[in-house]
């Protein structure tokens, strides 16, 4: 982690503060590090990935059953638009 600090001097104002320390971060290149990490994702693992499909196979087999019983209406993942 890199800290960036920058202190007042007497006879120096906000704005020039303010300035001095958006060209450090800009120097030290923290915004262009942050923004490529913004929406990156880790890869999942096999263990993670092999529960996932296990649960959903064991979600499908019991919605299948559940309809064949007549206790589920079955949903069309295609439905008709009404214009």
């Amino acid at each position: 982690m890199i800290n960036i600090e920058v202190t007042k001097g007497s006879s120096e104002n906000n704005l020039s503060v303010l300035r001095r320390f958006q060209k450090r971060v800009q120097g030290a290149g923290l915004l262009p590090r942050v923004r490529s990490k913004r929406y990156h994702e880790r890869v999942k693992s096999e263990n993670v990935k092999r529960a996932k499909t296990l649960a959903y196979l064991k979600k499908k087999e019991v919605t299948t059953e559940l309809i064949k019983l007549g206790k589920m209406q079955e949903v069309s993942k295609f439905t008709k638009r009404k214009r």
